[in-house]
C-alpha cells in the first residue's frame, strides 16, 4: 500500500480545491454573459391581414382544425397586432372561387375576394402508427393509445403572384391517447378531446415549425 506524507496529503487537496475553483469560475463566466432578445425573422405587421386556410390532415378528426389554432396562437405571441382571417378549409376556399386546385391562380383569387395580401396553409401527415390496443366488446372496435410519427408543412404564399414567401416543416415522434381503430386500417383522434388525444404532438411541431415567427435568445458574445 502507498502511503502518502501529510504534505503529499495536503498538496493534493490543495490542487483538487484549486481545479473546483477554475471550473466554478468557467461556469460563472458562462452564466455572467447577458442574453439578448433577436426579434422574429419574419414580421407579420407588414403584411396587414394574413388569410389562413384550415391546415388539411391525413386522418379524420379535427387534428387539422385544431392544429391550426394552435399555429395562429403561437406566431402571434411575439408579433404586435396581427390580422388575420380564417379562411376555411381548402374545399370551402376554392368553392368560393370556383377553382380546383390551389394554385397561384387560386392564391390571386382568394387575395382579391377577400383583400388580402398573403395566405398561409399547411399539412397535417400522420403516419407510422404503433398501437397500445385495448379490444373492446364483439372485438369490432379498439381503442388505444399509439407512438406516430407526425409531420407539418406549412407556406406562406403572397397572392398577388402566387409565389412562396415563407415555407416550414417539422417532425416529430409523439405518444398520442384516445384514438380508435375500425377495421384494422383506419383510425382516427376522439374529436371531442382534441387536448388530451394530441395536443403534446400538436404543440411541438407547431413550436418548431413556427421558430421564424418567434422572439430567440442567444448570449451575448465579447
Amino acid at each position: 500500500m502507498v502511503r502518502y506524507s501529510k504534505i503529499e496529503i495536503f498538496m493534493k487537496h490543495i490542487l483538487n480545491l484549486c481545479v473546483i475553483a477554475v471550473l466554478m469560475l468557467m461556469v460563472v463566466g458562462c452564466a455572467s454573459k447577458p442574453k439578448i432578445m433577436v426579434p422574429p425573422k419574419v414580421d407579420l405587421t407588414k403584411y396587414e391581414i394574413i388569410g389562413i386556410i384550415e391546415f388539411k390532415s391525413s386522418n379524420e378528426g379535427k387534428l387539422g382544425e385544431y392544429a391550426t389554432g394552435k399555429f395562429m396562437e403561437v406566431i402571434r405571441k411575439d408579433q404586435q397586432i396581427v390580422r388575420i382571417i380564417n379562411l376555411g378549409t381548402e374545399s370551402e376556399c376554392l368553392k368560393a372561387i370556383g377553382h380546383k386546385q390551389l394554385d397561384h391562380l387560386a392564391f390571386k383569387s382568394l387575395g382579391e375576394k377577400y383583400e388580402i395580401s398573403s395566405i398561409i396553409s399547411g399539412e397535417f401527415v400522420v403516419s407510422d402508427v404503433r398501437p397500445n390496443i385495448n379490444i373492446m366488446s364483439g372485438l369490432k372496435h379498439m381503442r388505444f393509445e399509439a407512438e406516430v410519427d407526425a409531420k407539418l408543412n406549412s407556406q406562406m404564399v403572397e397572392t398577388a403572384t402566387g409565389a412562396s414567401i415563407w415555407n416550414g416543416s417539422a417532425n416529430t415522434t409523439k405518444e398520442v391517447g384516445s384514438v380508435s381503430i375500425f377495421g384494422g386500417k383506419n383510425f382516427v383522434f376522439d374529436a371531442d378531446a382534441p387536448e388530451t388525444a394530441y395536443g403534446k404532438l400538436v404543440d411541438a411541431l407547431v413550436y418548431k415549425i413556427t421558430k421564424d415567427f418567434r422572439v430567440t435568445w442567444r448570449r451575448q458574445r465579447k
